[in-house]
């Protein structure tokens, strides 16, 4: 029963994935339909990015209350509804209505998932969960590029929604099992759950530099998601349709990134996984500055998604540990809150930059997301060695 609650869990994962890699393989479709400048974007995004941040912020109370099981299918029942709703979208107003459901269902889902994991699987399987994820941002940028090049955009998030509601569907179905599910062993959560005060957490420095590491690598990774495919057609010169599918490798990459980490986590610690992640990081990145064809800076975008791909899953994994089982929850919200502000500001300002200077400082941005990266993780490094930041 274990096993089946880990099958279906993933499967959820599926569902939160899918939305995420949509819009920005769409924009620059939407953008040419509805007339509107490459910037508006941001719009959409920052809506998703701030309903994640709140939900996040809130989950532990509500997570805490009504259960993991129950709020991971309502999220995503509401997460199918607004993918429907984007399908049948005529302007810009209907698209940021539809962000707000969007936004609030992924963070919950997230959160609730990741800490659940966290606590009661091993590290490989939530290198897996992650995996998971993959497939569903590898998977609808694939339905989209194909919806694009028969018919339209709204198309694409048409068939997208199916999907998701056949995923609402089975996190409905198997709400009975999440109560016949008994952990045992070392992944067993056993203490007492507290909630922190969200204060408490701000003014901890393992607490914030463990937050830098989330803000850099989750900007990264949807600054390449959501204006990879632009940077491919307006600064690279690939054709819509093509850019479209070839975004996918770059989410296929953070799909087997996070494989390889799964079989590789029971080999290497979660740091060492990090850090082989962060160095195939830096190589791609060094890959994407040079000015190459289309065809090697999707490449690179690939390496990229394959190597920051580790480090979520691992850091959040590494939570239990660093911050105790009985504060995961909270901390995990607080995490997840920073890598939404990641999401929010990072492709936002990337949005701007591409307005009103040009895309091709895309591969620079990139690069800055990645220094933050690098500084939190040396830094909490540091704190964790000298035994400070913790929670009485």
């Amino acid at each position: 029963m274990t096993l089946l609650l880990l099958f279906i869990i993933y499967i959820a994962f599926i569902g939160l994935g899918i939305p995420d890699s949509l819009f920005g393989t769409a924009w620059p479709a939407i953008s040419d339909e509805f007339s509107l400048p490459v910037s508006w974007a941001n719009f959409v995004t920052i809506i998703i990015s701030g309903g994640t941040i709140i939900s996040s912020l809130l989950s532990a109370r509500i997570i805490n209350r009504f259960g993991t099981a129950a709020v991971t299918a309502v999220s995503t029942t509401m997460t199918a509804f607004a993918l429907l709703g984007f399908s049948v979208s005529q302007n810009m107003l209907y698209l940021c209505l539809c962000a707000i459901p969007l936004g609030l269902g992924a963070g919950a889902i997230d959160t609730a998932l990741n800490n659940y994991v966290a606590l009661h699987y091993k590290a490989s399987h939530m290198n897996f969960l992650h995996c998971f994820y993959g497939i569903g941002v590898s998977l609808s940028p694939f339905i989209m590029s194909f919806a694009l090049s028969k018919s339209s955009w709204q198309n694409g998030y048409f068939n997208v929604s199916l999907v998701q509601f056949g995923i609402a569907l089975l996190t409905i179905i198997s709400l009975p099992i999440w109560k016949k599910v008994r952990h045992s062993g070392t992944n067993s959560h056993s203490s007492p759950t507290r909630t922190l005060p969200l204060k408490t957490m701000l003014r901890n420095p393992k607490v914030m530099t463990a937050c830098m590491v989330f803000l850099g690598s989750c900007g990264m990774e949807y600054t390449c998601g959501i204006w990879g495919s632009t940077y491919l057609v307006r600064g690279k010169g690939a054709a819509v349709d093509t850019a479209a599918l070839m975004i996918t490798f770059y989410y296929v990459g953070i799909a087997f990134g996070r494989f390889l980490s799964g079989i590789l986590a029971r080999k290497l610690t979660s740091n060492q996984l990090i850090r082989a992640g962060q160095i195939t990081v830096l190589a791609a990145l060094g890959l994407l500055i040079l000015p190459l064809p289309y065809q090697v800076s999707a490449f690179s975008l690939f390496l990229i998604g394959m190597g920051n791909g580790t480090i979520y899953p691992n850091m959040l994994h590494l939570t239990p540990a660093n911050f105790g089982d009985d504060v995961s929850q909270s901390v995990i919200g607080v995490q997840m809150a920073f890598s939404y502000v990641g999401i929010l500001l990072a492709p936002a300002i990337f949005g701007l930059m591409a307005q009103y200077i040009t895309i091709s400082l895309f591969p620079y941005f990139i690069l800055l997301c990645y220094v933050i990266m690098i500084v939190g993780t040396l830094k909490m490094n540091s704190i964790i060695k000298a035994g400070k930041g913790n929670f009485d």
